[in-house]
């Protein structure tokens, strides 16, 4: 069967589920996985022949993508902030919004003047799930100390083995942020990033049913009542575990940046910013430590 009629196949088959756009990056997607072959190289062979082991990979993916299962789940990996990360169903699959936040975070830190961002300094990534947040970090700022810290063991070891895969080295710690983390009592950090559960329980009926179905919940969702729960405890860290004049950085929930400001406020913090992600949604907040 030719690599055209392959994808004439995932069209009609996944359109409904997913609209035909969808349908197509979906293939080509499974298609790069399978044979290595990327987007200009489809054009180029699209008669060509895929082997039986070939084909049986993909109609098997297609099975799967069928039932509604994300793609980054059934190859097991994904692309962040250029670089390859290894996704599971303990680890969300990394989003182009925290994409953004990095991007902010190495804006930030290249730009700065502060003589403690211009030599080597320490980053906390609170959460880090897949590690796409730490790792990435540390890819591309060379005179970081990145520590990764995660509440799940599974997410941690998938984030050490992503560390390995994109060849940096990273502390990882396993704690509840919620609890007092006694692993950082003497630590000092520059920057404390984090993209905490954000989604609130009403907030599900907005979610699209592969996302519910699929991915973690336990790094998705808080209750209505407490929907910063995770915001104040980070804060609270960052007061006694952020340098003076040290950054913290948050993605947020799009409804709750107000409240996520007057919180930080509350607290001490300053030059706080809200910053909108590519669609126009209140998504990210830099705060500082004053000296």
């Amino acid at each position: 069967m030719k690599i055209k009629e392959l994808a004439l196949l995932f069209e009609n088959d996944l359109r409904q589920l997913y609209g035909n756009d969808e349908a197509k990056s979906l293939f080509l997607l499974a298609l790069e996985h399978i044979t290595k072959l990327n987007r200009a190289a489809f054009f180029l062979n699209s008669d060509k022949e895929l082997t039986p082991p070939e084909l049986k990979e993909l109609k098997q993916i297609l099975d799967q993508l069928e039932t509604g299962k994300p793609i980054q789940y059934i190859i097991g990996e994904t692309v962040f902030y250029r670089l390859i990360f290894k996704v599971n169903e303990f680890v969300l699959i990394p989003r182009p919004e925290t994409e953004e936040l990095v991007e902010w975070v190495i804006e930030r830190v290249n730009s700065s003047r502060l003589p403690s961002l211009r030599q080597s300094f320490n980053i906390l990534d609170i959460g880090t799930g897949s590690g796409c947040i730490a790792i990435s970090l540390k890819k591309n700022l060379a005179n970081a100390a990145v520590t990764a810290l995660d509440i799940s063991s599974e997410a941690l070891r998938l984030a050490q083995k992503n560390a390995i895969i994109n060849k940096v080295e990273l502390t990882f710690i396993e704690t509840d942020i919620l609890e007092i983390p006694t692993d950082l009592n003497h630590s000092k950090y520059n920057i404390i990033i984090s993209n905490p559960p954000y989604i609130t329980q009403r907030e599900k009926d907005e979610m699209h049913e592969n996302v519910l179905a699929n991915e973690p919940h336990l790094a998705l969702f808080v209750s209505n009542e407490q929907p910063l729960i995770f915001y104040e405890a980070i804060a609270d860290l960052a007061l006694t575990n952020l340098l003076n004049e040290g950054f913290l950085f948050f993605e947020i929930n799009e409804h709750l940046g107000k409240e996520t400001i007057n919180m930080l406020l509350t607290k001490g913090f300053i030059n706080i910013i809200l910053r909108k992600d590519m669609q126009g949604k209140d998504r990210m907040i830099c705060a500082q430590l004053p000296n």
